[in-house]
């Protein structure tokens, strides 16, 4: 168990030398007490040098961590001068003194920060204390006003672990109700179970006074009791007393004491050290499975990232080839994965992106932004009219001038060239957002990094204008020649047919079928009437529909979808979300009492995926009208000759039969453009191309040349690794199966009575431990000692003890076996007793007679064991 205390020492060194700060609570015995209650000259005696600073008011003001290790030779160290060692212990005070005033200053200002300082003796005992500055009540000097606060909280931070023991030292001369460190003690451990008392300046009580109830355990009593020290005085550390005559004169003082003597080997410096050695081996026992169960879940989440780490040498150029390799290959694979789709564990749950947002470019924002440019029915009437007249000139026309359609509908396919050019300007947008997201995991090499996405995203750029213009000459190829002859074109015929019910453009011909699902906000309610909260909408192609959740229950609305338009809303100065509103271009109300209503979503791509729904119910955006030649225009619009308005609904509905086919045939073939010619071509080049650019670029070794964030991440990565193995390694050659000592029971404060029921104890005999003194009701007729054991030596018997007998003859048991000696009473004979009787307590008794007394009984007994061991071995 001895050598539990030196793995601390090195699971300590292990964190904290190599620069890593874990949160683990290594078990610990921090010193707590008042100002001037002995701390630092019970850590002084521990080690037998002067060596911690001295003065008047708070002198400590910096947490030391000390480490006492017993050794052959004896110095010091400090964790901030490594490797340095301090032979004399008055530069150790004076290094001390310069520490603590480098960090706080020299005006008594404090701070948390600790000093580590290692101690090697051969006269001490492994121990780890942390010296804590003593609480004060009054500022001073540089102090805050609340000084006392700032103390406690720095106390907590310490002995509020766990895995702290708590020495709480007070000086004898001071009422222990009132002391400062069994208050803040019991604070944090009211069971008692991390506490051990320490009872300082005995010697300085008053005369008449001792301090044996506290020590007994008797007064506030502690579950790990209490022990007693007799320090050096000031006037004794001024002339430099020796601490080993201090330790020496401790002795006496308990052995001559008769108030102590009796407990005198349960007291001083020496028997402070192996119960603090014995109590912080058995917490660190206990500690060691807790502390292993962290460590290895660290080391499982360290091993993951250091894998790359381990044999990894910044100067080897096959590992660097075989690093970029890997990368490469890396690369290759998350591009493909990403724009592909997969269903491992990497996908990713927070947004779309890669392969599913392109495919929501090419099937939700292409025909948004189809149907966006030439969804505004008067535009295209008002252009139609034109049309038309123009191509009779100052003629009449009898008939329907197919030249109009043909103008026409080569001016609507002229204005499909900027939908298609955006989306392919989306697919390179969200291509390259791929690639840098791919080459995140070259971090580490940035000039590598940087070269890959430069050779990408030149040959990206590269095919983005090869595929711009192979789409621009599919749209030069609808331009050049209109195929009036194709089997879904409505014809001549039944143009004329529906003229009379062609009134609306994109009429809806889908049934009441459901065409999304999902959570919106009704932007433009006050919050009262059930606004600024998200509800459930269901768009079929009739109508939308909102609901209080999911379950579609409660329905709260339901609005038909004819005549309405949609509309984009400004964002608002504090609002991130993103709005839009359903409308009617006649002025109605469309919500109750509301002209429109504002629907909004969290992002942009929500917005127009809802938008892009609505299209195919029919509700199409606004666009802005604009008036040429204006009131002359406005009044040839208003034109009433019922043959002019005949003709423009024919070439309405050849023109808007034709669109469909060009746009039908537009959505398919630019999505297989863009896809063969950049995506599928991209990931050709970066499959079987992009080593030899990379190659070819230029010298590899300044390419995979690590970054200094890299290399100092990589470093501390390891630290962190070595710091937890050699830890767990550390740890794992302790023999868990070692023995300690168990802890005390608890103590209860009415378990022993008080006042005059409760009669001192006698003094121990030579050969056993303390028996209580008997009281004189029991002298009449009270059990008798407990029989001898079967075999081996017999107990002793007690004289003047009731039922104890006379004291045997000497020869008198058979077989020659040793007698027992003989333990005389505190008090014996009639005078005794009837004192006993009395006042069932000896504090009655004058001192001077108390002390006769003492004497007495001391020489009775050494005369009777005298006798025995006599007349037994003469």
């Amino acid at each position: 168990m001895e050598q539990l205390i030196p793995i601390v020492n090195k699971l300590q060194d292990a964190f904290t030398q190599l620069g890593v700060h874990m949160q683990l609570d290594l078990p610990q015995i921090a010193v707590v007490g008042g100002q001037s209650a002995g701390k630092s000259s019970v850590l002084e005696n521990f080690v037998g040098k002067d060596f911690l600073p001295r003065g008047s008011g708070i002198v400590t003001r910096r947490p030391l961590i000390l480490q006492l290790i017993h050794g052959i030779t004896e110095y010091g160290e400090f964790l901030h001068c490594k490797g340095k060692k301090f032979t004399n212990f008055d530069e150790i005070r004076k290094e001390i003194e310069d520490e603590t005033d480098r960090v706080t200053g020299s005006n008594k200002g404090i701070s948390n920060i600790p000093i580590n300082l290692r101690v090697y003796s051969p006269h001490v005992l492994n121990l780890t204390l942390i010296d804590l500055p003593g609480l004060t009540k009054v500022a001073i000097g540089d102090q805050p006003v609340d000084i006392e606060q700032q103390i406690k909280n720095m106390i907590f931070q310490f002995i509020r672990k766990e895995t702290c023991l708590i020495l709480a030292v007070t000086p004898a001369n001071t009422d222990l109700a009132n002391s400062d460190a069994l208050k803040l003690a019991k604070e944090v451990d009211p069971q008692g179970v991390r506490t051990i008392g320490v009872i300082t300046k005995l010697d300085l009580m008053d005369e008449g006074t001792d301090a044996r109830d506290i020590l007994e355990n008797k007064l506030l009593p502690l579950r790990r009791g209490y022990i007693g020290v007799v320090n050096r005085s000031q006037k004794d550390i001024e002339g430099r007393k020796d601490i080993h005559q201090a330790l020496a004169a401790e002795r006496k003082f308990f052995l001559s004491h008769p108030s102590y003597r009796h407990i005198a080997d349960r007291l001083g410096t020496p028997y402070l050290q192996r119960v603090l050695n014995q109590q912080l081996t058995n917490h660190i026992r206990d500690t060691l499975p807790g502390l292993r169960d962290k460590l290895q879940k660290q080391m499982l989440t360290l091993e993951k990232e250091v894998e790359e780490y381990k044999h990894f040498q910044p100067g080897d150029t096959s590992i660097k080839t075989k690093a970029m390799l890997q990368m490469i290959q890396q690369l290759q694979s998350d591009f493909e994965r990403t724009i592909e789709g997969s269903g491992s564990a990497l996908v990713n749950t927070n947004e779309l992106s890669g392969g599913a947002k392109i495919n929501r470019i090419f099937h939700e924002r292409l025909r948004f932004e189809i149907v966006k440019m030439a969804c505004d029915e008067k535009e295209l009437r008002r252009e139609i009219s034109f049309a038309i007249r123009n191509i009779h000139g100052i003629r009449v026309g009898l008939f329907t001038p197919d030249m109009a359609f043909e103008a026409i509908v080569k001016r609507q396919i002229a204005q499909l060239k900027e939908p298609v050019i955006k989306c392919v300007d989306l697919v390179v947008q969200e291509l390259s957002a791929v690639v840098r997201s791919c080459t995140d995991k070259m971090a580490r090499y940035p000039r590598l990094r940087e070269e890959t996405e430069r050779i990408i995203t030149t040959h990206i750029r590269e095919r983005e204008q090869r595929c711009k213009e192979q789409i621009l000459l599919l749209i030069d190829f609808e331009l050049a020649y209109m195929n009036t002859n194709h089997e879904d074109f409505i014809g001549f015929a039944n143009a004329q047919n529906k003229s009379e019910n062609a009134n609306k453009t994109g009429a809806r011909q889908l049934g009441n079928q459901v065409i999304r699902k999902g959570h919106m906000v009704i932007q433009n309610l006050g919050i009262m009437k059930g606004g600024s909260r998200p509800y459930w909408f269901v768009l079929t192609s009739e109508s939308i529909s909102w609901y209080k959740d999911e379950d579609e229950k409660e329905k709260k609305y339901m609005l038909p979808l004819d005549g309405l338009k949609l509309r984009d809303i400004e964002q608002g100065f504090m609002s991130r979300r993103v709005t839009f509103a359903l409308f009617s271009p006649d002025g109605r109300n469309v919500y109750k009492d509301y002209k429109q209503l504002e629907l909004s979503c969290e992002t942009v791509e929500e917005v127009e995926s809802w938008k892009a729904s609505f299209l195919r119910a029919g509700v199409y955006p606004e666009k802005q009208e604009t008036q040429e030649n204006g009131d002359e225009s406005a009044s040839e619009e208003t034109s009433t000759d019922p043959q002019l308005e005949r003709q423009v609904e024919t070439i309405r509905n050849l023109v808007d039969s034709y669109m469909k086919i060009v746009t039908k045939t537009t959505r398919d073939m630019v999505p297989k453009a863009i896809m063969m010619l950049i995506i599928n071509n991209t990931k050709d080049f970066i499959n079987g191309e992009l080593l030899a650019h990379l190659y070819a670029s230029g010298d590899q070794a300044q390419m995979m040349e690590e970054s200094a964030e890299a290399a100092s991440r990589r470093e501390e990565m390891l630290r962190m690794y070595r710091a937890c193995r050699d830890a767990l390694r550390i740890i794992g050659d302790v023999s868990m199966a070692t023995v300690s000592a168990p802890l005390p029971p608890p103590v209860k404060n009415d378990w022993l009575p008080s006042g005059l029921d409760n009669p001192r104890l006698s003094p121990p005999s030579p050969g056993g431990p303390r028996k209580p003194a008997p009281t004189a009701q029991g002298s009449a007729g009270g059990r008798g000692p407990p029989p001898p054991p079967a075999s081996g030596r017999p107990a002793p018997a007690i004289p003047n003890r009731p039922g104890g007998g006379a004291p045997p003859l000497p020869g008198g048991r058979p077989g020659g076996a040793l007698p027992p000696p003989l333990l005389p009473s505190r008090v014996t004979g009639a005078v005794g007793g009837a004192i006993t009787q009395q006042t069932g307590a000896n504090r009655y008794i004058p001192d001077s007679m108390r002390n006769q007394i003492n004497q007495a009984v001391g020489q009775a007994a050494i005369n009777e064991l005298s006798g025995v061991f006599a007349q037994r071995f003469k």
